[in-house]
């Protein structure tokens, strides 16, 4: 996968300010503030950075925790992992393997089939819905 790189200029260009706390210096959102913690609509999301396919909503769960959670990616070289110390913590960050922006971060408490629980932010993510037109 080619990676794509922008200057900072332009990463402020494209993305909305809170887009590009998260996405580019690696913020979270509140619990609960975010565009799609709750959606229920059939679709993809893709990283608001690329665009590049990251989860699909047939993985999506409430896992109550206030982030839209995911039980696997689309396909697990989208996402890349990178070991994050932050806060007294010891967690696993993801990345958007293309454009390396921040999505959240993946822990072991998930539901079957996986048992993880991708917890992303929403201001990372782009919620392309289904076509569910008849034609």
């Amino acid at each position: 996968m080619e990676k794509i790189t922008k200057s900072d200029a332009e990463w402020r260009e494209q993305l909305s300010p809170e887009e590009y706390h998260v996405a580019r210096e690696h913020g979270t959102e509140r619990a609960f503030s975010g565009r799609y913690w709750s959606t229920k609509a059939k679709g993809t999301y893709v990283c608001v950075g690329c665009g590049l396919p990251l989860f699909s909503s047939e993985t999506k769960f409430d896992s109550g925790t206030g982030w839209p959670s995911f039980w696997a990616p689309i396909d697990p070289a989208h996402i890349a992992d990178k070991e994050d110390r932050s806060w007294f913590m010891r967690r696993t960050e993801n990345l958007c393997a293309r454009c390396d922006s921040h999505l959240g971060h993946v822990f072991p408490d998930g539901p079957a089939p996986t048992g993880l629980r991708y917890c992303m932010n929403s201001a990372a993510l782009k919620f392309v819905p289904d076509d569910t037109k008849a034609e």
